[in-house]
């Protein structure tokens, strides 16, 4: 068959981009060789966000009495948890399938590979077809990273995917990694009564964070009885026995921990392999797909989105990726993504959300800084809903007013980045946040008490 557009993987990017393809007039094609959303949607953004929910909860359940009501002891089904979030996951797989058809938009089930000039091969149950596109569109996305010394048998030793599908809870779990996915495994397995351990290589935890929110996310994951060890690295792990045996080597020595299951959580791995890219002649450098603004690679006509090409690998840089991408096939002159304005959440409790430079980025870059920080503990807000940990913290060029960083920790932050994005973006200043008003009581009264602390203005510190 003949397209405009043929796009090869249906994750947040893919399909996205697809949808956005159609919506321009253009024939497009897509191709999966599992289930439609791709890892996000399946094994990923989505179902991890069910899991955290029912942890949630549950924590709810266990403090009821903090807000005047008494329960029985609430007990967590496992099984009952996994099947909710695999029930989340399948209804959202289902409804990228109605946004196919509704999008006119071609699914072909298979694996693809690049078969020579504008040409796509798909196999499905041994039977090859060749199909035609003036442009592919490479979004294969990543899997879970196997560090040396800690192969994953699916079993013992596990990566995200396997997290979310346990057979049974484990009594004790060592974590490789304080990311994202690290932290969010940590609290979902932790709140439901697993010792977790976190074992992270970097000098502290969430390192891509800046220092402050670090520091505070390792006080109440401590206070919740996680173990964190810093500048740590799993040498091995045994599994020979019942359990795990993981070594470990740290700053004051070598350690040994027993526990049921290991996730490795360290980063991931992009899905290039049998691609047809060497054969294509399309250009790779560290695992990724070298491409322009518009991401078009070295080879016209194939272009390449999400994490497989440099930058960070989130759902929702794939998806701006993947409408640049088509928009610029389509002639509409879109602007290049600002790579410097891209919102980062984790979903753990409290949740934690950030963007732009943090306080240590902005002083190394040279700028003298307004630094405000405002504490949920001064939040009505926060206060009425029982979730006081945390703080909103913005950064300024002192200078010109330029809006650098904004970071948080607390209730529901993740909903919250997006004030920050957008101001960054039309290039907002402090002063024009704080005096647009912003709604009693609510958490997002914080960001406009930081900004106005940041300028000497702050009414409640």
């Amino acid at each position: 068959m003949k397209f405009d557009i043929i796009v090869i993987g249906s994750g947040p990017g893919g399909y996205v981009a697809a949808i956005r393809a159609s919506q321009l007039g253009k024939s497009v094609a897509i191709v999966e060789k599992a289930e439609l959303g791709g890892i996000c949607l399946n094994w990923g953004c989505i179902p991890t966000k069910a899991l955290l929910k029912s942890a949630q909860v549950f924590e709810y359940l266990k403090h009821s009495s903090d807000y005047g009501i008494t329960v029985a002891e609430p007990k967590a089904d496992f099984d009952a948890i996994v099947k909710r979030s695999r029930g989340v996951a399948n209804n959202m797989s289902k409804g990228i399938e109605f946004l196919m058809k509704k999008n006119k938009i071609t699914v072909i089930k298979g694996t693809a590979k690049l078969a020579g000039a504008k040409k796509v091969e798909v196999e499905s149950e041994g039977k090859k077809d060749i199909h035609d596109a003036d442009h592919i569109i490479l979004a294969t996305g990543a899997r879970s990273r196997e560090l040396p010394g800690v192969k994953q048998d699916g079993k013992k030793v596990i990566g995200y995917r396997e997290a979310m599908v346990l057979p049974e809870q484990p009594k004790s779990m060592v974590v490789i990694g304080s990311g994202a996915i690290g932290m969010e495994f940590a609290y979902f397995y932790n709140t439901l009564g697993t010792k977790v351990t976190i074992v992270e290589f970097m000098p502290r935890i969430l390192p891509i964070e800046d220092e402050e929110v670090s520091k505070t996310m390792e006080k109440l994951y401590k206070k919740n009885g996680v173990e964190i060890l810093v500048e740590s690295a799993v040498e091995n792990v045994d599994t020979s026995g019942k359990g795990c045996k993981v070594n470990i080597k740290g700053k004051t020595g070598n350690t040994t921990i027993e526990c049921d299951v290991v996730l490795s959580a360290a980063g991931i791995v992009t899905n290039l392999e049998n691609l047809g890219l060497e054969a294509a002649g399309v250009k790779t450098d560290k695992g990724k797909v070298l491409v322009d603004d518009f991401y078009m690679t070295n080879i016209p006509g194939v272009y390449a989105i999400g994490d497989i090409v440099h930058g960070p690998a989130l759902a929702h840089v794939a998806s701006a990726e993947g409408i640049i991408c088509v928009e610029a096939i389509a002639g509409l002159h879109p602007h290049a993504l600002n790579y410097g304005n891209i919102p980062g959440c984790t979903y753990c409790h409290p949740e934690i959300a950030s963007v732009g430079l943090t306080e240590a980025q902005a002083k190394e870059k040279g700028y003298e800084i307004k630094v405000g920080k405002f504490p949920f503990s001064a939040s009505g807000k926060a206060s009425a809903g029982g979730h006081k940990d945390g703080f909103v913290k913005v950064i300024f060029d002192a200078k010109y007013g330029e809006w650098l960083g904004c970071h948080m920790v607390g209730e529901g932050v993740t909903d919250m980045i997006a004030e920050a994005v957008v101001a960054r973006n039309l290039e907002t200043t402090g002063h024009e946040i704080i005096k647009s008003v912003h709604p009693h009581p609510t958490m997002s009264e914080a960001i406009m008490e930081a900004v106005a602390q940041a300028y000497g203005e702050c009414i409640h510190l």
